[in-house]
């Protein structure tokens, strides 16, 4: 949470913004990013993501962080999924995060200070869920559920 004073003095604490992607190649395989070990969730795989600069939209924020963990270049398809949950498991703070659907069209995997392992992952090979940083791979798996059925987006949690 974000302590501030507002302009007429009262306390508050605001949500942060988190934005990621899902990133599926032709092949059905899901991109997935090893959380660095000094990193919150360190060691655990997830979406490539991160916390919304300010000054940027989220569709922006979502491809910085793709390029960024990934050295990938992406193109947004469609808004998945806005979770504003209270109670997202493995989370240390109250984040508002918004899951795109994108697709790689450029650029070329490059690991960073971020990221110890960049890897694409089907659907039946996906680490446990122990293996995971935050609520991803049920993020993931709700993914290939609308693969197979789709459903209004985005969904809300």
């Amino acid at each position: 949470m974000i302590k501030c004073i507002l302009e007429n003095e009262h306390e508050t604490s605001f949500r942060h913004v988190t934005v990621g992607t899902i990133v599926v190649n032709e092949k059905q395989e899901v991109l997935l990013i090893k959380r660095a070990p000094n990193l919150l969730r360190g060691g655990k795989y997830s979406i490539p993501g991160g916390f919304l600069d300010r000054d940027e939209n989220l569709e922006k924020g979502a491809l910085r962080e793709l390029r960024e963990e990934t050295g990938y270049a992406g193109k947004i398809e469609a808004l998945f999924q806005i979770n504003d949950s209270p109670k997202r498991p493995k989370e240390d703070r109250q984040n508002v995060d918004f899951i795109f659907i994108a697709k790689v069209i450029g650029g070329e995997m490059t690991l960073n200070n971020e990221v110890t392992n960049i890897s694409w992952v089907k659907k039946d090979d996906l680490p446990n869920d122990e293996d995971f940083a935050f609520d991803h791979r049920e993020i993931i798996l709700y993914y290939f559920e609308y693969l197979k059925k789709p459903f209004p987006l985005p969904i809300n949690s």
